[in-house]
């Protein structure tokens, strides 16, 4: 069966330092002014030398972002169900070597807190466990999402991989969209950083949004962990991740989130720094290349750049965030240190707010139903 770890391996030993060698002013500004790029036009974006043409990029991703989106934002929260992992993941606060309190909420708990959340206006709601398939099997995952269905209109999980016919259950019980990061494209680095564990399979995890795909999910949002590796390289293959996708699952909507490696427990220290510039130039170059590509932001991002960033190619933020388990409830019981740091603090209501001045419209149900 075809999968993108095949497509994968006709890029891996790609010359990328020879790539962007060969790149010229005048090859930047021909990729900008098409209306269809392929993959190495994407590449030409990412590029050094493209740096100093973010400004002009960032007047074509504004154009492509209306004309395809509107002036929308979609609002989503997330929900730390359990931080129980048997994974050694070297940059993961929730490393099974690490010292934290681990919780998991009970279904009368994981209900109060969805009545919580949905009371602020909340509509599009993202689960998160470990990797623990003894503490969160795919049947308290599935309890969860009979709850949560009596609150919400989407129910994107961020779990560990599952089985094709696992995400079939999944789909049935409700769940509409998956979230699920390769953390990093290259396979060297890939085994270096996930010390032990199911998730040091590389293939894999890689084949998890194929899987899903099959078993009729709506929505799958893909991305690395930006820092692990070079980012530029991983930008391409997720990329080339995303476009594949959405060339082979033409039903299922594609999009991509741009994490960088936030502050948590544990001495790891990022491979390569991705400035808040790089991280503009990955949003700019990822919006042109793929007109109808989902983008997220979440709350990793301080609330000055994500406010800029609005008008560049997002479609999804997350608002309000808590990275605890049982975060919303303050209960003590629940109390931990959270997977990484927020560092966007501000209310719904505030984000709400700004979302409006800046011209465009927050919105709690999926784009799609309010045009």
């Amino acid at each position: 069966m075809t999968t993108f770890y095949y497509e994968y391996i006709r890029y891996r030993n790609f010359n990328f330092e020879g790539f962007f060698n060969s790149i010229s002013d005048y090859d930047i500004e021909r990729v900008i002014s098409k209306d269809k790029l392929n993959i190495y036009d994407f590449l030409t974006l990412l590029s050094p030398n493209a740096e100093k043409y973010l400004e002009i990029m960032a007047q074509k991703a504004h154009r492509v972002t209306i004309q395809n989106f509107g002036r929308v934002i979609l609002l989503y929260i997330p929900m730390y169900l359990a931080n129980y992992c048997i994974n050694k993941c070297a940059y993961c606060g929730y490393n099974a070597d690490n010292k934290i309190k681990r919780n998991i909420m009970s279904i009368e708990d994981v209900r109060h807190e969805a009545e919580l959340i949905s009371q602020k206006g909340f509509r599009h709601i993202l689960i998160l466990t470990g990797e623990s398939r003894a503490k969160t099997p795919v049947s308290y995952i599935k309890t969860c999402v009979a709850v949560l269905k009596e609150y919400f209109s989407s129910i994107c999980i961020e779990i560990y991989p599952l089985k094709e016919k696992e995400y079939e259950e999944l789909v049935h019980a409700g769940v509409d969209s998956i979230t699920i990061y390769q953390e990093t494209y290259d396979e060297k680095t890939y085994d270096e950083v996930h010390l032990s564990g199911p998730k040091k399979n590389y293939k894999y995890r890689l084949e998890t949004p194929d899987r899903a795909c099959r078993a009729g999910i709506k929505n799958v949002n893909i991305g690395a962990l930006l820092g692990l590796n070079d980012w530029r390289k991983d930008v391409f293959y997720t990329a080339l991740h995303a476009k594949y996708l959405q060339d082979k699952y033409g039903d299922v909507d594609v999009g991509v989130s741009v994490p960088r490696i936030k502050p948590h427990i544990g001495a790891f220290q990022p491979k390569s720094n991705v400035s808040d510039k790089n991280l503009v130039q990955i949003i700019l170059s990822f919006r042109i290349f793929m007109p109808r590509l989902g983008i997220s932001l979440s709350t990793r991002e301080s609330a000055d750049l994500r406010n800029n960033l609005i008008p560049l190619g997002i479609t999804k933020f997350s608002a309000e965030s808590s990275t605890k388990v049982g975060g919303y409830l303050e209960e003590k019981e629940y109390e931990d240190s959270g997977q990484f740091e927020v560092s966007d603090n501000r209310s719904l209501e505030e984000i709400v707010e700004m979302i409006r001045s800046s011209g465009y419209q927050p919105i709690f149900k999926d784009w799609e139903n309010v045009i």
